[in-house]
């Protein structure tokens, strides 16, 4: 799997890359261990949202967990924040 160098993800901008499945998959994965950031489920479950909507089929089943253990509010702040991400870019 490649990895991918990421500036500001919590704001959506990309060093040096086109933003794609695998790197939106890179984010969820980053902010549901909290890798080099806090843990943020919601924030993960974004990331997730937008890698599964491309196609990544790996982050549907992670979307899936974490949704097992976030709140009704989370996930439909989640799924807004994706929304928000897809409005803006």
């Amino acid at each position: 799997m490649a990895r991918y160098e990421v500036a500001e993800p919590s704001h959506g901008s990309f060093a040096n890359t086109e933003p794609n499945e695998e790197i939106f998959f890179q984010l969820g994965m980053k902010f549901s261990i909290g890798r080099d950031v806090e843990a943020d489920l919601v924030e993960a479950h974004k990331w997730f949202n937008l890698a599964a909507m491309r196609g990544n089929r790996a982050a549907v089943a992670y979307r899936q967990e974490l949704a097992e253990e976030m709140s009704a509010a989370d996930i439909a702040a989640a799924q807004r924040a994706a929304r928000d991400y897809l409005q803006l870019h």
